[in-house]
C-alpha cells in the first residue's frame, strides 16, 4: 500500500515541479515592450485622416493632397495611434500659394504632440499643429514635401523618420516610459531570448516527466 502511494507521489512530483518552473520563468521574464514614441504618417484624402498604407519615402501624393505627421505614443500604429489634431483641409493651407505649371502643391500638417508625450528632457517646438504648403516637383514623395517645409529631418539607418524640424533631438521609435527599454532591446518586438530558452527548458522537462511516468506504468 505504501509502495503504491510512493509511486503516485513520484508521478505527481514531476508535473508539479514543471508547472512551478514554468510559472517562475514567466514571472521572471520582463514585460514585452509594445508602446513606442514615433512619427506617425497620415493621408488626409476625402477630408478625413487615415493611417497611411505607405511610408513617406515611397508615397507620391497627387497635387491637392494633404499629408499629416503626428508625433505619438502608441501601442499599435493603425488602430491605436491618434491622427493630427488639425482637420485635413487643403484650401485652408494652400489657398495663398499660387499654382505653378510643372509643380504640385501638397498641404502638410505637422503635429508635434503634447508635452506629456515628449521624450524626457524635451518639449514640443509648439503645442498647436503647424501647417505649410509644399510646392514640389510632380514626382516628389511625401518625404520630399515634408523636407521642403520642415527641415531639418532626421532618419535612422532603416529609413525610419526620427525627427521633424529637429524634434525630437535624440531617439528614434524608442519604447515609451511604460514599456521597459531592456525588454525592447532584448526582444526586438517579440519574446526575449531568455524567455524562449526558459520555455524550451521547461518543455524538455515536461517531456521527460511524461516519458518517465509512462515508463513506470508499463513496469
Amino acid at each position: 500500500m505504501r509502495s503504491s502511494r510512493r509511486r503516485a507521489h513520484r508521478h505527481l512530483a514531476l508535473p508539479v515541479l514543471v508547472a512551478g518552473l514554468l510559472l517562475a520563468v514567466l514571472a521572471a521574464s520582463p514585460a514585452l515592450a509594445s508602446t513606442y514614441r514615433y512619427w506617425s504618417f497620415w493621408d488626409g484624402a476625402g477630408g478625413q485622416w487615415k493611417y497611411a498604407t505607405q511610408g513617406p519615402s515611397s508615397a507620391r501624393p497627387a497635387d491637392g493632397s494633404v499629408q499629416g505627421f503626428h508625433f505619438v505614443v502608441s501601442k499599435d500604429a493603425a488602430e491605436q495611434a491618434a491622427p493630427p489634431r488639425t482637420a485635413p483641409d487643403f484650401a485652408a493651407v494652400c489657398s495663398a500659394t499660387s499654382a505653378v505649371e510643372g509643380r504640385k502643391r501638397i498641404a502638410v500638417v505637422i503635429d508635434f504632440g503634447t508635452p506629456a508625450q515628449a521624450p524626457a528632457g524635451e518639449a514640443p517646438p509648439q503645442e498647436a499643429p503647424r501647417t505649410a504648403c509644399a510646392q514640389v516637383g510632380p514626382d516628389a514623395t511625401a518625404a520630399e514635401a515634408l523636407a521642403a517645409v520642415a527641415k531639418p529631418l532626421r532618419y535612422n539607418s532603416a529609413a525610419l523618420l526620427c525627427a521633424v524640424a529637429g524634434y525630437p533631438k535624440q531617439g528614434c521609435g524608442e519604447p515609451a516610459a511604460d514599456a521597459p527599454a531592456a525588454a525592447a532591446k532584448d526582444t526586438g518586438g517579440g519574446p526575449s531570448t531568455g524567455l524562449l530558452v526558459g520555455i524550451a527548458a521547461v518543455a524538455a522537462l515536461a517531456a521527460a516527466a511524461l516519458w518517465q511516468s509512462r515508463r513506470r506504468r508499463t513496469r
